[in-house]
């Protein structure tokens, strides 16, 4: 009988840790949900929406870009690009065609492979420079990316110096909202107006349509 007891007893921990893990199971997908339910409402240009997608996913963006790229620099330009791209392109998320989670963590990927590429072939460009063999599509491909770069930059540049500090310390420091308002010694109601103005700002110089 008390063997048969302790049997009982583990079968009980297992099923326990069972449902444990169906737990945080089911608080994943919940989180998916919301993700993807915020990311909805980004396409109808809800600022205050982005703010919740930023605090959720910006971190695991950040890592998954230093992930691919290593230099913590580039990283952080990489990952202000992906969440500029998810403020930008929320329209295009599908969820028939996978999680919002799996959505953003492609671009995030996808635009820091892009990055190596982008680094390689500037290496392999120079090398090739003294022979002046640089075929033109090379070229044009460098040309639209420093392009590209060049208009985020010039945009940021557009902020009011508050604006751009709290985004700089938000998106290229990875701080939360908390975070920033304590190193800037103002509410974080206060970093949440500034940085909901910036991405106001930012989306009509980049000519994004409402």
């Amino acid at each position: 009988m008390p063997a048969a007891s302790a049997g009982a007893g583990r079968g009980s921990g297992r099923a326990g840790q069972g449902s444990g893990r169906a737990g945080q199971g089911s608080d994943r997908a919940g989180q998916g949900s919301d993700l993807a339910a915020q990311i909805g409402l980004v396409a109808r240009g809800d600022a205050a929406a982005f703010d919740a997608v930023f605090e959720q996913i910006g971190p695991s963006v950040f890592g998954v870009v230093k992930r691919v790229i290593r230099d913590p620099a580039q990283s952080e330009e990489v990952t202000q690009e992906v969440l500029l791209e998810v403020w930008r392109n929320a329209a295009k998320f599908d969820a028939g065609r996978g999680s919002a989670t799996a959505w953003v963590m492609t671009l995030a990927h996808r635009r820091a492979v892009d990055r190596v590429r982008s680094v390689q072939k500037e290496y392999e460009r120079e090398r090739r420079l003294a022979a002046a063999d640089i075929p033109y599509d090379e070229v044009t491909e460098a040309v639209e990316s420093s392009l590209e770069r060049e208009r985020v930059r010039r945009c940021l540049n557009s902020l009011t110096e508050v604006q751009r500090e709290s985004v700089t310390l938000a998106y290229y420091r990875g701080y939360t909202y908390g975070q920033v308002a304590s190193l800037l010694g103002v509410p974080t109601g206060t970093v949440k107006t500034r940085m909901r103005d910036a991405l106001i700002r930012l989306r009509d110089c980049l000519g994004v349509a409402e």
